[in-house]
């Protein structure tokens, strides 16, 4: 049987154990020494604060959020930590925490600069090739890996993703591989993926000439959707990976497969990430498909983290959909695999509806074809499916994305429902301004 086709998902969605990174996050009055008691009180438990962060309420009361993070020993020191502030502070919510605490959520990043947490989080590195690897006893692919994955460990928010020089060893197995999956997409690919794929050549030099760099596309990408690129050493958890998607940012690997087998690999690569999951990065509906995805994770249990990690799986990847009287391909591990790419159109594989409710329960194998794919009728009609799928999840709060503070907001009270609602207002205000204009 063939190998499957390179994912970014592990099966595996454990999350490493305690001391565990936890925030804090607390309003308070204005008023003279009102911070100075929030802080003696955790001061006072002998806990050393890695950041503390404030911001204007999102409340109509003149009142300040804060957000403290310290690295939570057990349940019960963070049980303490809340305990403590409830006399000086109001609205105190944990977010992340060592234990079960009901009142607890998982921790998740808040801002942008939050996923620099991710850089050496990962399961599996570049460098470490399993034996069946074509490239695992090679030494100096090994040693290329490590150089370029040691890059994206260094790499921070807002910084230009390092320049990578490829040698024309690279090069040439990625014109391999260029030219066999460009031959296909015509007859195989979704029609979003063949509308900008020239845009690609046009602006970030695909071609068989040279790899385009991830700081070009990111920058392409950054004017169509407002998708970003962010080099990473190797695989997420499923749970880091899913996050970033929430700020519309692509975890994306640099390094590429090893030169013996150019048609063939065991993990993501450039290959994976430009030719399969880039082009629909700057199409709207699947940018905003892919988007609420990540949102949904945010502070989701572990339960639906793996439930949303397999929808990921059969969309993102391996999605299929429907145009007009054809079935077409818009997974990124189906457009980067050019064996499995003509497997998934043949009369080989079960084809059912997309249901996120049933698609999150589906078990799927990991080194082989998919037996079964979902097919969806489009992207925007995916996106609503998995909302609703989203609002059945174990959350207690509802979180939008700022992209002018580049921000996830909790909607958790009343006071930021309103200012939310306020600013949908606006929208609307513009929104009919245009119409009447056009009529």
């Amino acid at each position: 049987m063939s190998a499957a086709a390179p994912t970014h998902l592990h099966k595996c969605t454990d999350t490493p154990v305690a001391p565990v990174k936890t925030t804090v996050h607390f309003s308070i009055t204005d008023k003279v020494g009102a911070l100075d008691d929030c802080l003696a009180a955790i001061k006072a438990m002998h806990i050393s604060l890695t950041r503390i962060e404030s911001r204007p309420s999102k409340t109509a009361e003149w009142d300040y959020d804060f957000f403290v993070d310290f690295n939570a020993v057990d349940a019960d020191q963070v049980r303490q930590v809340a305990k403590s502030l409830e006399p000086f502070a109001k609205q105190v919510h944990i977010v992340g925490a060592a234990g079960e605490l009901p009142e607890s959520t998982p921790w998740f990043p808040r801002k942008m600069v939050d996923l620099d947490t991710f850089a050496d989080k990962v399961l599996e590195m570049g460098e470490e090739l399993d034996s069946d690897h074509p490239g695992a006893k090679d030494a100096s692919y090994r040693a290329r890996r490590a150089e370029i994955t040691k890059i994206a460990k260094t790499y921070k928010t807002g910084q230009p993703i390092p320049h990578i020089d490829y040698t024309q060893v690279e090069i040439e197995t990625w014109a391999a591989v260029f030219e066999k999956l460009t031959g296909m997409f015509p007859s195989h690919a979704c029609r979003e993926h063949q509308h900008v794929f020239p845009l690609l050549i046009q602006n970030c030099g695909y071609g068989t000439h040279t790899i385009p760099q991830l700081e070009v596309v990111s920058k392409f990408l950054k004017d169509c959707t407002g998708f970003t690129l962010r080099p990473v050493m190797g695989l997420l958890t499923s749970r880091d990976f899913l996050n970033g998607l929430a700020f519309r940012v692509f975890h994306s690997t640099q390094y590429i497969r090893h030169h013996s087998k150019p048609l063939y690999t065991p993990e993501p690569d450039v290959c994976h990430e430009l030719l399969g999951h880039v082009p629909l990065f700057a199409n709207p509906d699947f940018a905003d498909f892919s988007q609420e995805i990540g949102l949904a994770s945010l502070g989701a249990s572990d339960e639906d983290i793996e439930r949303l990690a397999t929808i990921y799986w059969f969309t993102v990847e391996f999605g299929i959909c429907r145009q007009g009287d054809q079935i077409r391909a818009y997974g990124a591990g189906l457009l980067s695999s050019f064996g499995e790419l003509e497997y998934c159109l043949s009369d080989k594989p079960e084809i059912r509806p997309f249901e996120p409710a049933k698609v999150a329960q589906q078990k799927y194998p990991i080194t082989e074809y998919q037996p079964v794919y979902f097919v969806a009728e489009s992207f925007k009609d995916a996106q609503m499916r998995v909302r609703e799928f989203a609002n059945s999840c174990n959350r207690p709060f509802s979180v939008r994305y700022n992209a002018y503070t580049e921000s996830i907001e909790i909607l958790d009270s009343k006071d930021k429902v309103i200012r939310y609602a306020q600013s949908i207002k606006t929208d609307m205000l513009t929104l009919v301004d245009a119409l009447e204009k056009l009529n």
